[in-house]
């Protein structure tokens, strides 16, 4: 049997690392500490979203269309971009896109839906097929730009999809167990300015409400609900979570 020594660089190396390891959970639970608490409000079905299963009348044409699709936009892991996996414009036609839109008409109440742009031009990428295998991401709880869109959504297109890899809403968890909040209010536009960091690790957010993937099922929420993918399945281009996403200001 090996004994290792105190002075040992093994042990030296073990000890480094640990101390490590304690500094930068100390460093997290003191900015955690530090940040502002978002307002809460639990996320309640018909109020801050909307589900509808056997959604497109077409679905199965619109997925075969999608995962066909020979342009492909590349994000991380494979390009700098804050987005993961890859996507394609131009997921719906504009007939589809009509039907999607008098539903959520519909159940908002919205008269006018329409997609913003910044002074720079800047915009949400609407109407993008997004294709994410479960190496290239995992959850990354957000807010979506109050400046660009007041809802987004999200249709469900993998045939036969792992149904934890949905859309979860999050709250705010501090290092003692306290739950914060979940909504970005103005004047803040998105997280980034409302707690004055660029991001957060997973373990600064809880659950709180978890939407199942469902093959063309859409998902409606309001933009300014913390909120990420549950997560992501697939290794091969065929069988990665396929969605159609969309974001419109009302």
């Amino acid at each position: 049997m090996q004994i290792l020594q105190s002075d040992s660089p093994a042990c030296q190396s073990e000890h480094s690392a640990h101390v490590k390891k304690t500094l930068k959970r100390c460093f997290l639970a003191t900015l955690l500490a530090m940040l502002p608490i978002l307002p809460y409000r639990k996320p309640q079905l018909g109020r801050d979203y909307w589900v509808q299963d056997d959604f497109l009348p077409n679905a199965e044409e619109i997925a075969q269309r999608c995962y066909t699709q020979e342009y492909w936009e590349l994000g991380a892991p494979y390009a700098n971009e804050p987005w993961p996996g890859k996507r394609t414009p131009n997921a719906l036609t504009p007939a589809e896109m009509e039907y999607v839109e008098t539903w959520v008409k519909k159940v908002t109440g919205a008269k006018r839906l329409w997609q913003e742009a910044t002074p720079e031009g800047t915009s949400l990428n609407h109407n993008y097929a997004q294709l994410v295998g479960m190496p290239d991401s995992g959850a990354r709880p957000h807010t979506d730009s109050t400046k660009l869109c007041r809802y987004a959504s999200v249709i469900y297109l993998t045939p036969d999809p792992d149904p934890d890899c949905g859309t979860s809403f999050y709250r705010q968890r501090q290092p003692n167990g306290t739950l914060g909040g979940n909504l970005c209010m103005p004047p803040h536009a998105n997280l980034r300015e409302a707690l004055k960091v660029k991001g957060l690790p997973p373990e600064a957010w809880q659950e709180d409400v978890r939407v199942e993937n469902r093959f063309n099922r859409i998902l409606l929420y309001k933009a300014n609900l913390v909120h990420s993918a549950t997560g992501y399945f697939g290794f091969d281009h065929a069988d990665k979570r396929l969605t159609a996403v969309f974001f419109w200001m009302a």
